[in-house]
């Protein structure tokens, strides 16, 4: 492959943000573009505007005057690529009269598993969105006021199983499923008439980067090979214009073509090494450490892991029991034993050697060790300034944005 690997010239998972935009930008001929947390698009036509994905509530009043900047006649549609709150938030701001709001068949599931595990779900990613979203929040109220559209939650009039055609004007919309995309609900937009795919997030937050199968702040598992297929199906279009759910388009049916043809490629390597390994009895674990991808198969990993994709897919394929311990089909964890371990071999030790394994550079093992400590004394200095430096080093190597934040929460956490 001739050309470098995409990700590498377009921004990571840092840049995203909420929107801010005091204009939309023609991404192409009749695409408009409202950047946010989940860019909103704007499809214009002679009897009405079609819009992609409606953004955050808090973010909705942006897109919806960006939007009106450019074309103020009615909204005929709403098209939703993906059941994530960053997609639905504002279809209360955007609806008018007579709209209508299409999603796929599995829309539902998606609304419900947010609605019930909202509490869960929002604890386990602030960590990662709370600030930005704080910062978003200010700078938009300065702009409409201290009181914002709410969050909406998503309902639909059309429901797309497979594929749907939609005519607007002189304006051909065909909705494809993509069901191995960031949810079983996802959906691309493709206007064939013109080469142009809108995606959304089908490829991840981050166009180039290895999706996350599961994610830290808690999702249901995604099935590799179903996101093999969706990939795909995108990429059998050849598409002229791939227009992602963040950042700028992608241009050139050759090299979209080569892109997804590599991700393709990666995930599909991914898959058939975690299953040659679990066939032959490796742990989970084990296949983490080992399974790498080749240089022709580099992707980003700013977003999703490799290794955490193997154990997605071990996982996945395997269940809850690793096979590894009885202790594993019972509800004593670990971390109840730690005060008995440490009590035996002296919380000074075990830090002692927490420090070896820190001078080596194996910060993990020293973590597990420090962690052990604390968890019987939280106040020990020791394990508390081992932890908080094992955390600085794995900060130092890491490049995606989901480990990051979490290393630089930890080391606010024992610092």
């Amino acid at each position: 492959m001739s050309e470098e690997p995409i990700y590498r010239s377009r921004p990571g998972a840092d840049a995203m943000a909420p929107a801010t935009a005091e204009r939309a930008e023609e991404v192409a001929p009749g695409v408009w573009c409202s950047p946010g947390l989940s860019n909103t698009y704007l499809l214009t036509t002679a009897e009405g505007r079609v819009v992609v994905n409606t953004g955050m509530g808090f973010e909705s009043q942006v897109h919806r005057t960006n939007f009106d900047a450019v074309d103020s006649s009615p909204i005929r549609f709403i098209i939703v690529t993906q059941g994530h709150y960053d997609h639905v938030g504002g279809l209360d701001t955007m609806r008018d009269n007579e709209t209508q709001v299409v999603a796929q068949a599995n829309w539902r599931h998606w609304r419900d598993d947010n609605e019930r595990l909202l509490a869960y779900r929002a604890n386990n990613s602030a960590f990662a969105f709370s600030d930005k979203l704080a910062s978003g929040i200010t700078a938009i109220q300065q702009r409409f006021g201290r009181r914002l559209p709410a969050q909406a939650a998503l309902s639909a009039d059309i429901e797309v199983d497979d594929s749907h055609v939609l005519t607007v004007g002189a304006r051909t919309i065909e909705l494809l499923a993509t069901p191995g995309g960031e949810t079983t609900d996802s959906m691309v937009v493709w206007l064939p008439e013109e080469g142009v795919c809108l995606c959304g997030n089908t490829f991840g937050p981050v166009f180039g980067h290895i999706p996350n199968f599961v994610t830290m702040r808690g999702d249901r598992y995604r099935d590799a090979l179903t996101t093999i297929a969706s990939i795909e199906r995108v990429r059998d279009l050849r598409p002229e214009v791939l227009i992602t759910g963040h950042f700028g388009p992608i241009h050139g049916a050759q090299r979209i073509h080569a892109e997804l043809t590599r991700l393709r490629d990666a995930i599909a390597y991914v898959h058939d090494r975690t299953v040659e390994g679990m066939n032959a009895g490796k742990d989970v674990h084990t296949l983490m450490r080992e399974i790498t991808l080749p240089a022709e198969l580099e992707v980003g990993q700013g977003y999703g892991k490799v290794a955490w994709d193997v154990r997605a897919i071990w996982e996945n394929y395997s269940g809850w029991f690793h096979h590894r311990s009885t202790t594993e089909l019972y509800d004593i964890g670990p971390e109840e034993l730690n005060a008995d371990l440490v009590d035996l071999a002296g919380p000074d030790r075990i830090v002692e050697r927490a420090e070896a394994h820190l001078a080596t550079g194996r910060p993990i093992h020293a973590i597990h060790l420090a962690e052990a400590v604390v968890h019987a004394d939280s106040g020990h200095a020791g394990a508390r300034a081992v932890l908080t430096a094992a955390h600085q080093n794995l900060l130092a190597a890491s490049t995606n944005f989901w480990e990051s934040a979490w290393l630089t929460k930890k080391i606010g956490d024992y610092s």
